[in-house]
């Protein structure tokens, strides 16, 4: 581990202690806050009886299959809208304006429209993933040396192999950045699809430890999204190094 990393793990633990400290000393209610032994041992009780597991995998299911299908059309999308200016003319506003509504707002109508179940849920994280993907790839599709465009119009390349052999590789770095706000994103697009309509899943067990005031669970279901969220990040992370070398 670097320097960083130690220093990182050093303050992590320091606020860690003073939140102990805090909670103890000052005598807080655990219902406004626990302190991080107690939400210790939640995590350890949550897990050692099974309680937990299926709420992850659940959250972590809805997370990989709204990501996936966000991030693909976002890809795609960005794609198209990057070759065809009259297209990106034509939809580019609508697609920011889609956007810019809240997707809890939108959390309701799903589960009329799609019922209960992870499937609204996968839909508001596929909504969420989708524009990172596709404003990334766009600007990248965008931003090729005009040098080597000359180079592959002067080879006679196709649209397909300009697009498929020069601009997606060099568009790379933009493409995987998006796919690092993505992924976080994604647990964020999942959790919030939780909170509505969702009888399991990370989302839906902080709604019911906030129902039963068991506060020291929601923060252990908090420390669960964290762990994860960076995980999933720190998967990109090394993905992005191991596609750019």
């Amino acid at each position: 581990m670097q320097r960083s990393g130690w220093l990182s793990l050093v303050l992590g633990l320091l606020l860690l202690a003073a939140w102990e400290l805090a909670a103890t000393g000052l005598k807080l209610s655990t219902l406004v806050l626990p302190p991080p032994s107690m939400v210790i041992t939640a995590l350890h009780h949550g897990f050692a009886s099974g309680y937990l597991g299926p709420h992850v995998l659940q959250t972590l299911f809805e997370v990989v299959l709204g990501f996936a299908l966000g991030s693909l059309l976002g890809f795609l999308g960005g794609v198209a809208l990057g070759e065809w200016p009259a297209a990106r003319r034509v939809l580019m506003p609508y697609l920011v304006v889609s956007q810019v509504v809240p997707k809890l707002a939108l959390a309701p109508l799903l589960i009329v429209w799609l019922g209960f179940g992870a499937t609204p849920t996968v839909v508001i994280t596929a909504l969420i993933c989708f524009f990172p993907l596709l404003e990334n790839t766009l600007t990248a599709m965008q931003h090729v040396a005009p040098q080597r465009l000359e180079l592959f119009r002067m080879l006679r390349a196709s649209r397909w192999q300009t697009i498929w052999r020069l601009k997606v590789p060099d568009g790379k770095p933009a493409i995987l950045a998006g796919l690092r706000v993505a992924v976080v994103l994604a647990w964020v697009g999942a959790v919030v699809g939780e909170f509505i309509g969702a009888s399991r899943g990370l989302g839906a067990l902080i709604i019911a430890a906030q129902g039963s005031m068991d506060t020291p669970l929601m923060f252990a279901v908090l420390v669960v999204i964290t762990v994860l969220g960076w995980a999933s990040y720190q998967a990109m992370v090394v993905l992005e190094r191991s596609l750019l070398k």
